[in-house]
């Protein structure tokens, strides 16, 4: 199952893309140019201009940020802490952007769960 997982087209990380995002709330994954995560975030109620800042933030903090995708959601913390979990049970580790979080405040995926096997 895929449905869970942030699998809308990768844009260029440039400034013309940036600016032409929308200023709401969603949430976001960063990834260098061969498609490997660097971050995976959101933007709240406390993002300045929404998406179009936390992306632009975001990018900014690593080097080999080349492109990203994003998805508009009022529900962002909660989806946000869904693919936190979801990309913890893919790879075992979370992305390097949200290494400081501690897998140990990251919720888990039941053994039997689709997600965790991608059925």
């Amino acid at each position: 199952m895929t449905g869970v997982r942030l699998a809308k087209p990768w844009l260029d990380l440039d400034e013309a893309v940036i600016a032409a995002l929308p200023g709401q709330l969603g949430v976001y994954e960063i990834a260098d140019a061969k498609g490997g995560t660097l971050e995976l975030g959101f933007a709240g109620g406390r993002s300045r201009f929404g998406l179009r800042s936390a992306i632009a933030e975001a990018g900014a903090k690593h080097e080999a940020a080349a492109r990203f995708r994003y998805e508009v959601t009022m529900q962002y913390w909660s989806r946000f802490e869904e693919l936190l979990a979801v990309y913890l049970a893919d790879h075992g580790e979370l992305p390097p952007g949200n290494a400081d979080r501690g897998e140990q405040r990251v919720g888990r995926l039941g053994v039997g769960s689709s997600c965790a096997t991608g059925d």
